[in-house]
């Protein structure tokens, strides 16, 4: 029986995104399948998956009570993922800034790893579309001062599309994981690296959202400035 993976896809007031990028993660491979975790979205997020979820036994619909952020999101599918024996985990944004077509690269680059990250910036190439100069910068220069700080030598380490093998995400206590924006994507990799997993990068392009709004916001930021010291902290005390 071909291994399975789970493709977990944090919601919130995503209603324009869901219905066009859901079947086109699924049919890019038949081992993959969906999992929204929807944050009691008031647009109807949630019905709308709902309806799909009936109609399709590859598609999956976890709700939550309200807005509570993306790391905790991710987390509770992670564990879901688990509770059901799926091979390998993804994390993916709903608004089509991941390209469903990289799944396929994913998937064959898991097989050699234990954490695949999709970079936007492999080997200083830039490859991101749309973005307000500002907004790049603001990004890339996060990189450079996440990797001086934690010392782990990944050229995107914020990004948000990424694959887990099960086994890592088990040997990470999901439990003591602390950040919920996006140093969510910092500390994961920093748990699993310090695990010694294998993590590699693989490129992709990233494209600004068209529909809906960014989530993006000064309590992020400022998150992910103070926990990559948090993290390197918690690693001199063996507390990753």
């Amino acid at each position: 029986m071909a291994e399975r993976a789970l493709v977990i896809i944090p919601t919130y007031n995503e209603q324009a995104n869901i219905e066009r990028i859901i079947p086109l993660v699924l049919a890019q491979d038949p081992r993959l399948d969906v999992l929204v975790v929807d944050d009691n979205s008031p647009d109807g997020t949630g019905a709308l998956v709902e309806a799909l979820a009936a109609r399709d036994a590859r598609v999956h619909i976890l709700h939550r009570e309200g807005k509570m952020g993306l790391g905790t999101a991710y987390v509770a599918g992670f564990r879901w993922a688990l509770e059901r024996d799926y091979a390998f985990v993804f994390e993916m944004d709903a608004d089509f800034s991941h390209d469903p077509a990289h799944l396929e690269e994913f998937l064959a680059a898991i097989e050699d790893a234990d954490v695949v990250l999709g970079s936007r910036y492999r080997r200083g190439r830039v490859t991101v579309v749309n973005w307000p100069m500002a907004r790049l910068i603001l990004s890339y220069a996060a990189n450079i001062y996440a990797r001086a700080v934690t010392g782990m030598p990944f050229d995107d380490l914020t990004g948000g599309f990424k694959c887990f093998r099960r086994g890592v995400l088990e040997a990470i206590d999901l439990g003591a994981v602390r950040s919920n924006g996006y140093a969510f994507q910092i500390e994961m990799t920093f748990r699993a690296w310090k695990r010694g997993g294998r993590i590699i990068e693989i490129p992709i392009t990233f494209v600004d959202r068209s529909e809906g709004e960014s989530k993006m916001s000064r309590r992020i930021v400022r998150e992910a400035i103070w926990m990559v010291w948090r993290l390197r902290w918690w690693s001199l005390l063996g507390r990753t």
